[in-house]
C-alpha cells in the first residue's frame, strides 16, 4: 500500500497491508493478552496512559510533521491537533476513575447492592483519517483505561500516524497484546466485522457506518458510530460585528481543509444583514492562502484524496448549473498536489446538492432567510444531525432556534469545536452512541449488578 503526500503526490512510503491469516493472529493475540490488562487496576491502567500523554509532547515535532506529509493539513493545525489530543487525553486520565469504580447503591439493610464496571473484552476501532489524533483517542484511550484490548484500523490515508500512535502506547507501557495495529484498506477493514469482537467503534462516512452496523448487528454488541453531517450556521440579524461573525463562519468552513465532520456546510443569514455577511465572507475568502502546507502562513492546505476535488467541482457545476452564483473559487490549484480555492456561492437553494450532500471541502452556500422560523425549518431539513450554529446577540432568542434543532450538538457565537466534558453524538445519519464526557468513558465497560446478602 503506498503513501502519497497529496501536497506533492509523491510515494512517501510503502506499507505491507495485513492479510486474513495476520488479522486473525492479532486478534488471538490481543484476546489473550486482554485478560492481564483488564485485570489490572484502573489506576494502573491510568499510569500507562500517562505516559503516552507524555509522550505525545516529546515527539511532536515527527507526529506533527507526519501528519502533514499524510494528510495535508497546514503544519500548525496538525501541531493543533496534537495539543487538542493532549488536553482530551488529559481529562480522561483525570475523569475515568470516578466514572470506573464501583458504585454503591443500597448501603444498609439486609441486602446491600452495587454497581461494577467490566471491560467489553477485545474492540475494533476503526479510524478517520482527518483527525486521526482527536477521534482515535476518543476511543482507544478511554477503552484502554476501561480494560480493554483494541484492534486499531487506522485510515489508510493516515497509516503512518497509526504507526506513531502504536509504538507510542507500546512505548508507554500498553502491552503489545492488548494493542495492535491492522494496516490496509476497506477490504483489511472488512475482516475485523468476520471476528467475534466485543464492540465495534467506526469514524467515517455515514455509507460505511450503516454497512459496519448491519454486518455486526447479529452479533448484539456494541456499535458505535460517529458519521458525517451537513451542519447548519445561522446568522440572526441582531448581530453586532458582522466581519467578525464572518470572519468565524469562514473558519468553520475551512478549517482543516474544510475535512471535519462538524464544519460549517451550510449557512442561512437573516435578510436584514444577508448583503453585509456576503461581502465580508468574500472578502475574507479571497484572502485565504492555499498552498503547501509545511509553510507557516497557508491557511489550506490540500485535500486528502484526488476524488474529492472532483466531488466538489460538481457539487459547484450543479449548483451554477440550477441557478446559484458562484462569487469567489472553486477551481483547482496548481499542477501537483489536490488543491481548491475555497469556494463561496449564493442563490442557492435545497434543490442543490451543495446544500444537501456533506461537502468535505472548503466550499459553501449561503442562503437568505426572512426570519428564525424559516431558517429553523432549512437547518432541519437535512438527513445529518451532529452539529448546528446560531450566531445573535440574544441567548434568549439563539436558544430558542436551538432547542428546535434534532443535533447532537448546538453552539451559540461559536462553531466547529469539541470539549472533552460534553458528550460528542450524532443523530440520525451522523451516527449512533457517544464518546467523551462520562458518557464515553462508560460506552467501553459494561455494567455488574451485585446484590449482596450477608
Amino acid at each position: 500500500m503506498q503513501i502519497i503526500n497529496p501536497a506533492t503526490e509523491q510515494v512517501i512510503d510503502e506499507i505491507v497491508e495485513d492479510t486474513e491469516v495476520t488479522v486473525k493472529e492479532k486478534y488471538a493475540l490481543v484476546r489473550k493478552g486482554q485478560r492481564g490488562w483488564g485485570a489490572r487496576t484502573v489506576e494502573e491502567r491510568l499510569e500507562v496512559i500517562g505516559r503516552f500523554f507524555d509522550l505525545l509532547d516529546v515527539e511532536k515535532e515527527v507526529l506533527a510533521a507526519t501528519l502533514t506529509a499524510e494528510t495535508g493539513k497546514p503544519l500548525q493545525q496538525s501541531n493543533n491537533e496534537l495539543n487538542g489530543a493532549r488536553a482530551r487525553t488529559r481529562w480522561l486520565l483525570d475523569h475515568s476513575g470516578q466514572w470506573l469504580k464501583d458504585e454503591w447503591v443500597v448501603t444498609e439493610g439486609a441486602t446491600r447492592e452495587k454497581i461494577s464496571y467490566e471491560p467489553l473484552g477485545v474492540i475494533a476501532n476503526i479510524s478517520a483519517w482527518n483527525y486521526p489524533y482527536l477521534v482515535g483517542v476518543n476511543v482507544f484511550i478511554p477503552a484502554l483505561i476501561g480494560g480493554n484490548g483494541v484492534l486499531y484500523k487506522p485510515s489508510e490515508y493516515a497509516t503512518l500516524t497509526g504507526m506513531h500512535i502504536q509504538r507510542l502506547l507500546h512505548k508507554a507501557g500498553v502491552p503489545s497484546d492488548v494493542f495492535q495495529l491492522v494496516a490496509g484498506g476497506g477490504a483489511v477493514g472488512a475482516l475485523l466485522l468476520e471476528l467475534p469482537l466485543d464492540g465495534y467503534f467506526f469514524t467515517g462516512s455515514y455509507r460505511t457506518g450503516r454497512l459496519i452496523a448491519e454486518k455486526v448487528a447479529s452479533k448484539l454488541v456494541p456499535c458505535q458510530l460517529e458519521l458525517g453531517g451537513k451542519d447548519p450556521l445561522y446568522v440572526m440579524d441582531d448581530v453586532e460585528d458582522i466581519g467578525k461573525v464572518a470572519g468565524a463562519a469562514l473558519e468553520g468552513v475551512v478549517y482543516n481543509n474544510g475535512q471535519s465532520c462538524c464544519a460549517v456546510e451550510r449557512i442561512y443569514v437573516q435578510e436584514g444583514v444577508y448583503d453585509d455577511f456576503v461581502k465580508a465572507y468574500e472578502e475574507q475568502a479571497r484572502k485565504m492562502v492555499v498552498g503547501d502546507p509545511t509553510k507557516a502562513g497557508t491557511d489550506i492546505g490540500p485535500l486528502s484524496r484526488p476524488g474529492q476535488l472532483e466531488f466538489l467541482q460538481d457539487q459547484i457545476a450543479d449548483a451554477v448549473g440550477k441557478g446559484a452564483r458562484l462569487l469567489y473559487g472553486g477551481g483547482r490549484i496548481g499542477g501537483k498536489g489536490y488543491f481548491i480555492e475555497p469556494a463561496v456561492l449564493v442563490d442557492v437553494n435545497h434543490g442543490m446538492k451543495l446544500m444537501m450532500e456533506e461537502s468535505f471541502g472548503p466550499v459553501v452556500g449561503i442562503q437568505k432567510v426572512r426570519d428564525d422560523a424559516e431558517a429553523v425549518q432549512l437547518m432541519g431539513d437535512t438527513e445529518y444531525g451532529l452539529t448546528a450554529a446560531v450566531y445573535s446577540k440574544s441567548y434568549q432568542r439563539a436558544e430558542e432556534v436551538m432547542r428546535q434543532l434534532n443535533t447532537g450538538t448546538v453552539y451559540w457565537n461559536c462553531c466547529d469545536r469539541v470539549s472533552a466534558g460534553l458528550p460528542w453524538s450524532g443523530r440520525k445519519n451522523s451516527g449512533l452512541g457517544v464518546t467523551l464526557s462520562y458518557q464515553g468513558i462508560r460506552a467501553f465497560v459494561q455494567p455488574k449488578a451485585y446484590h449482596i446478602r450477608p
